[in-house]
């Protein structure tokens, strides 16, 4: 029986072979759309901490509790994404440890407010153990199956996640005031495991497939900023004297958020990861872009409460809410991802200079959230012109020549 050449068959058990860098139609699959989904509680969890954080004024507690936990959020989301771009294998046994892995991300989206709260990690641990004992048994597999080199990344894949779970164990040990600096440490090191991993060989990760994962989870934290315009629009509608006051922040989330969707899937991004010196660099970037798009969800709804007086902040603080995580979303996305491919002053200038109206934007108290929107309206506006003359000039160049 024949079937789409480009369809994959699950299996019983198959090698755990290396997925090709040149491979023709590797797009994401649905177990891994099923694993993003399980961030999607994760997310949200962090966000309404950091939700209550800053209306009763703890910024100072709030950011770093949020900054930790989306760390801890992402780089279990970073460890599987960059594996399974390099072993799907697709057989049960694959199936079946990624499935455990979602149960580890779903223990520890219970245990963030526990860990936010009153520093008390336990929970998030053991759903980062269950997830590190998956993981870890994708590299042995991967290191069974594979030679020489390769075999000896899988293994030191397999060992550094290892150790770095041991250490953790310093959350649950350390006293409170040593625990930010453990975290820091341990995120450090966390992050160096792949460095010295494929020091000598580097795992067949695939670029297309790898810019579409990273831009379906842009498109999950981008979900959270929806929910909260639409918690914006579900307010002003109970709430008729509000009504004047939470309608600008609901339109003005919607435009914020439909261009950081336009602003961050702009550009080919597949194109510049050739390596894994960009690739690194781009990725761990990421850390700040999806960071901030969350937090920009979590913002408009502090703008809220603020707005129906719920929150114990000034208004220059709720708008602050939303106008840093934007301008660090914008300014990070060209960093890491726009400015390779922008072309001239103007079109490299575009994003860092709106990054700073926005910052601007905050002075604007309540109506600052639709200022924002405003301002990142004209990014986009600018953007598309800017692009759509040099593609011109390119042509009449072409035709010239």
């Amino acid at each position: 029986m024949s079937g789409h050449p480009h369809v994959r068959h699950t299996s019983l058990l198959r090698p755990m072979a290396a997925r090709g860098r040149e491979e023709e139609h590797r797009a994401a699959t649905p177990l891994e759309l099923f694993f993003d989904l399980c961030f999607v509680a994760a997310v949200a969890q962090a966000g309404r901490q950091l939700v209550h954080a800053l209306a009763e004024g703890h910024p100072g507690t709030g950011i770093p509790g949020y900054l930790m936990m989306f760390f801890a959020i992402w780089w279990a989301w970073v460890n599987f994404t960059w594996f399974s771009s390099a072993y799907d294998t697709d057989d049960v046994p694959y199936r079946v440890v990624t499935l455990v892995q979602m149960a580890g991300v779903l223990i520890l989206a219970a245990g963030i407010p526990r860990a936010f709260n009153d520093s008390d990690f336990t929970v998030v641990w053991f759903g980062y153990l269950v997830m590190r004992l998956a993981l870890v048994t994708q590299w042995l597999r991967a290191a069974y199956s594979t030679r020489g080199e390769e075999r000896r990344t899988a293994l030191m894949y397999a060992a550094g996640v290892s150790l770095c779970q041991v250490g953790w164990l310093g959350l649950l040990l350390l006293p409170d005031d040593a625990k930010s600096w453990l975290f820091l440490g341990m995120a450090i090191v966390e992050m160096s495991v792949p460095a010295i991993a494929e020091r000598r060989h580097q795992t067949g990760w695939h670029p297309h497939h790898i810019a579409e994962r990273y831009g379906l989870f842009t498109i999950i934290v981008l979900g959270e900023t929806v929910l909260a315009a639409t918690v914006a629009v579900q307010s002003a509608l109970d709430d008729d004297e509000a009504l004047d006051t939470l309608l600008p922040i609901a339109g003005g989330g919607l435009l914020i958020i439909f261009a950081a969707y336009w602003i961050y899937f702009a550009v080919p991004i597949h194109l510049h990861l050739a390596s894994n010196r960009q690739a690194f660099a781009w990725g761990y970037g990421h850390y700040l872009v999806f960071g901030s798009a969350a937090a920009i969800g979590a913002g408009i709804e502090v703008a809220i409460e603020e707005t129906i007086g719920k929150a114990h902040i000034s208004a220059f603080a709720a708008a602050g809410a939303v106008t840093l995580p934007t301008a660090l979303f914008m300014f990070s996305v060209w960093m890491i991802h726009s400015r390779h491919h922008k072309r001239g002053m103007a079109q490299q200038l575009v994003l860092p200079v709106s990054a700073v109206l926005v910052l601007a934007c905050t002075y604007a108290g309540r109506t600052a959230v639709l200022f924002t929107g405003l301002v990142a309206t004209l990014t986009v506006a600018v953007g598309v012109t800017l692009a759509a003359r040099r593609a011109e000039a390119n042509g009449r160049a072409q035709e010239a020549g």
